[in-house]
């Protein structure tokens, strides 16, 4: 198992994004959360399989239809944090 931290740039708060990845997340079957920051990026952690950890990392590049990614940095990580549930917050 593996674990991401990801930070999403663009035009990817007030337009679902959040709820996009998290239901991507959830068919995955992935752990971890989501979450806006104050500087108007994305924020998301996730563990699990990382066969599954590419396919959100793709979805995070593409993202909902009115959403603009414009970057994407991923770091990779071998230890997971023991997320239950993957979670949006706020």
């Amino acid at each position: 198992m593996s674990r991401i931290l990801a930070r999403v740039k663009g035009m990817v708060q007030g337009i679902g994004f959040r709820y996009f990845i998290m239901r991507k997340a959830t068919t995955y079957g992935l752990q971890g959360y989501v979450r806006n920051c104050h500087d108007g990026d994305v924020e998301v952690e996730a563990e699990g399989n990382p066969e599954k950890l590419r396919s959100l990392i793709e979805d995070l590049r593409q993202g909902p239809h009115l959403c603009e990614v414009k970057d994407v940095k991923v770091e990779w990580f071998e230890e997971e944090k023991g997320y239950q549930t993957f979670t949006l917050r706020a």
